[in-house]
């Protein structure tokens, strides 16, 4: 049985992650999760302050060749070791983590459809469409709580980079989605359609 491949895109804060949780809770241990944000470029040769800097939110920023290549690799039945990405030190780690093939492999991203080579990978693509003051309020919340940042910093961010980026790259790619799922990852409705149509294509 090959695998069935989901992209799921969307701004920062829209709900991919709490979609990601409810696919992954739908389909136990039929599911594997890559997350594009662990492919950002190693930068060992800038400081701190200097990686701070980066564009996080723009293309550039990621290694989406090496995803494109392990994701071929997951599909043919492969494991491969997934780099591991540190929002403290704003750098990607020597960690990797073993991710092994399975019947789903949800691929999660703000810039997932971006990338042609990528996006021609998956099978059912989902664009999490959400309100900006309700991605910005959730964005503020969860960098100043799990990722040890302050208002000031979050807020500069999102005016300098998350924002211009999202108008020029993210809400464009929306035009690439099979699925448009509105108001975040808690929508039954959209869950239960996703669901059905996974379930169609693992039993093909």
């Amino acid at each position: 049985m090959a695998s069935v491949i989901i992209g799921i895109a969307g701004g920062t804060g829209s709900g991919k992650t709490t979609l990601t949780r409810q696919l992954k809770k739908q389909f136990s241990e039929k599911v594997s999760i890559v997350y594009h944000d662990n492919y950002y470029k190693r930068n060992d040769s800038l400081t701190l302050e200097e990686r701070k800097k980066i564009n996080y939110d723009s293309p550039d920023a990621f290694d989406t060749d090496v995803m494109v290549e392990d994701l071929k690799t997951l599909k043919s039945g492969k494991a491969v070791r997934c780099p591991v990405y540190d929002y403290a030190i704003h750098n990607r780690t020597d960690k990797t983590v073993t991710v092994e093939p399975a019947d789903v492999i949800i691929v999660e991203g703000i810039l997932v459809f971006q990338n042609k080579r990528l996006r021609d990978l998956m099978d059912i693509k989902i664009f999490v469409d959400t309100d900006a003051d309700e991605r910005l309020i959730r964005r503020i919340l969860r960098d100043c709580g799990e990722r040890k940042r302050n208002v000031e910093s979050v807020c500069a961010q999102y005016r300098a980079t998350v924002k211009p980026m999202h108008e020029k790259y993210v809400e464009p790619s929306k035009k690439f989605a099979d699925i448009i799922v509105v108001g975040g990852g808690n929508n039954l409705v959209a869950l239960d359609m996703i669901s059905t149509k996974v379930e169609k294509l693992l039993n093909k």
